[in-house]
């Protein structure tokens, strides 16, 4: 009964206090929130929150995943191309809060997707590449993937399904990954709690990523006409937007949403950063490797012999 009555003043107290952090005024939300402060980026924590994970440990686990989607995933070896959306990401990733250093790779998969995972190790499909009309509309798709790094989404996430089922943590720790296998874009087995972030996460990364879309100079209104992109293919060609947009806020209500950020958060500045001609230079040699690809389904890349002409015929 004592242990009843502590508990029961401790949750009034907790109420009490939740309360009072959690209805800031409008007005104030820079103030008491530096996730709404662009110009903090860098310099603020924005992945508080119970993680059992140590960054050496996300890093470790980040790295045994990401050779898990090389080893099962169409990687893009192509340097132009590889060089190119790579430079994109660390441009991204300076302007952020990530702590991670970022490893970026291309895989070949039509689905308009970007994959994050703990540690800093990101893949960019090419389908979200050629969806893309312009580099702020790449960089939009992109931004929101590398925030999720940023505040550490994946092993947080985790973390809160360990909480739930605390039984999966040694199956965890020691290597168990089929029990909690997820397929995505790339067909490669992932823990599901490393991929599908609660909304409230995923609205954190659509949040975080407009900063640093911003904070990077691009025309935030990209990262809208991205959105838009997939909410029109999710209606006519949904085979071409990931499932794991399944699990994002409805994308009419994100618009919306990253609308009023812009309007709220950001500082209007006399210029942006649309669109450059080595995005399309990238975009149009991409577009010619896929069409060589679909007409010659082997791989160009791949060492070939050739036969010597037999001796007998040659005599003759």
């Amino acid at each position: 009964m004592r242990f009843v009555r502590r508990l029961s003043v401790f949750s009034v107290f907790a109420i009490a206090v939740l309360g009072q952090q959690t209805d800031p005024k409008p007005s104030d939300a820079k103030q008491t929130d530096p996730k709404k402060d662009p110009d903090q980026i860098g310099t603020r924590d924005v992945a508080k929150g119970v993680n059992f994970y140590s960054i050496e440990k996300e890093i470790a686990l980040g790295k045994q995943l990401a050779q898990e989607v090389a080893r099962s995933a169409s990687i893009v070896n192509d340097p132009v191309i590889s060089e190119y959306v790579n430079r994109l990401a660390q441009n991204l990733a300076r302007n952020s809060d990530a702590k991670f250093p970022l490893t970026t790779q291309v895989i070949r998969d039509e689905t308009i997707n970007a994959l994050s995972l703990p540690g800093g190790y990101f893949f960019v499909n090419t389908g979200l590449i050629l969806a893309a009309d312009t580099e702020a509309e790449l960089a939009g798709g992109m931004a929101h993937e590398i925030a999720h790094i940023a505040a550490r989404h994946g092993t947080r996430q985790a973390t809160r399904g360990e909480i739930a089922q605390l039984s999966t943590i040694p199956l965890i720790f020691m290597g168990g990954w089929a029990g909690y296998g997820a397929r995505q874009a790339a067909n490669v087995l992932i823990p599901v709690g490393f991929l599908q972030f609660s909304k409230a996460f995923e609205s954190e990364a659509d949040m975080l990523g407009l900063e640093y879309l911003y904070k990077t100079g691009y025309d935030p209104e990209g990262m809208i006409d991205m959105f838009e992109k997939i909410e029109a293919l999710s209606r006519k060609q949904p085979g071409r937007v990931s499932k794991f947009f399944s699990t994002h806020p409805a994308t009419g209500d994100r618009i919306v949403k990253v609308q009023n950020d812009i309007q709220t958060l950001l500082k209007q500045q006399p210029q942006y950063v649309v669109n450059t001609s080595e995005f399309n230079d990238v975009k149009a040699r991409l577009m010619m490797l896929e069409k060589r690809k679909k007409n010659d389904p082997v791989d160009p890349n791949r060492p070939r012999l050739r036969r010597a002409p037999d001796r007998e015929l040659a005599a003759e």
